[in-house]
């Protein structure tokens, strides 16, 4: 595709969003998630690096930084698990 074309396009849309204006409430619930999921990545890596030492190790990938960022520390508790018992 051209260039031209492609940011025609972007402006084009960027420019009904402005005339038209966006929902709010499923932005909201999109950017909240994809921030739960970034802070489940943070906590994945942070076990990472200090579990190391103890054989600890969470591959990152979507879903496990989805398991944990919803559910939190738990969740991050339940996949070393999986990984400790299940998986090896």
């Amino acid at each position: 595709m051209q260039p031209l074309i492609v940011i025609g396009v972007i402006g084009a849309l960027i420019l009904l969003v402005l005339i038209v204006g966006t929902p709010l409430k499923p932005l909201r619930f999109v950017g909240q998630t994809a921030i739960k999921i970034m802070i489940g990545a943070l906590f994945l890596f942070f076990l990472n690096a200090f579990g190391n030492s103890m054989g600890i190790h969470v591959p990152i990938n979507f879903a496990t930084s989805a398991i944990s960022g919803v559910l939190g520390i738990p969740g991050v508790a339940a996949l070393v698990i999986i990984q400790m018992y299940i998986i090896q």
